[in-house]
């Protein structure tokens, strides 16, 4: 079909009613599903789209969750794929999301929503300057002394990268740092090894935090030993 013919279409569309385009296009999304997953499922993504609505502020959570780690994976590992990067898949359940892997050596990292609540960002305390990350696994379940298992411990991953979705409104924005500066739990005893489950994010990259995955695979293997700042919960 030539450019003509098309733009032709076009403007017919265009002298038509809304109602009567918007059956077109059903027509046309019943003929040309937008994912595959509408075949597989046997359902429209508008239903799905429903679902979720429908569903509870948990449930829309895990989704938001599972939206970052694509969005992660468009915006930030394919880009570093074509610049020499290797994205490897183990097999599994890792404490991790993604593992890639350069000249140097791999880097694992955990990809985190920025916690929302009451749908609006949740700050530190009154503290305006820092927004929060909850860092702790989806799934509970106990370990052989009886302990929770949904606590990170200190070395299961190098980075974390914070969705910054819920401020920005970008889906492309995060924000990462090293996983060992992160808060422990506790500075003695056997809590700290491991990770706080919240974490102070600043609204703005500083000395902890920074926007760019490269420089934060600078720091993670330059080996500084530090603790991110924890401000006061004003």
């Amino acid at each position: 079909m030539t450019d003509d013919k098309l733009k032709e279409i076009w403007q017919l569309l265009q002298r038509t009613s809304k109602e009567d385009r918007a059956r077109v296009f059903d027509q046309l999304r019943r003929e040309f599903p937008i994912h595959s997953l509408e075949k597989e499922w046997s359902v429209s993504a508008d239903l799905v789209l429903e679902a979720i609505r429908r569903s509870s502020d948990l449930t829309k959570r895990g989704v938001r969750g599972v939206i970052a780690e694509a969005a992660f994976e468009q915006s930030v590992v394919t880009p570093l794929v074509a610049t020499g990067w290797k994205a490897e898949i183990p097999t599994g359940d890792h404490p991790f999301d993604f593992l890639m892997v350069d000249k140097v050596g791999p880097v694992k990292i955990q990809v985190k929503m920025q916690r929302l609540e009451k749908k609006v960002p949740k700050y530190w305390g009154r503290n305006s300057q820092y927004y929060v990350v909850e860092t702790q696994k989806t799934r509970s379940g106990k370990d052989k002394k009886g302990g929770s298992t949904r606590p990170y411990q200190f070395g299961e991953f190098d980075l974390i990268a914070v969705s910054l979705h819920p401020s920005s409104g970008d889906w492309t924005k995060f924000r990462y740092t090293v996983a060992d500066w992160l808060l422990p739990r506790s500075k003695t005893g056997k809590n700290r090894k491991l990770v706080q489950v919240f974490q102070p994010v600043p609204i703005a990259p500083n000395a902890d935090w920074c926007d760019d995955f490269e420089t934060a695979v600078k720091a993670f293997r330059n080996g500084k030993k530090k603790t991110i700042h924890e401000p006061l919960r004003r």
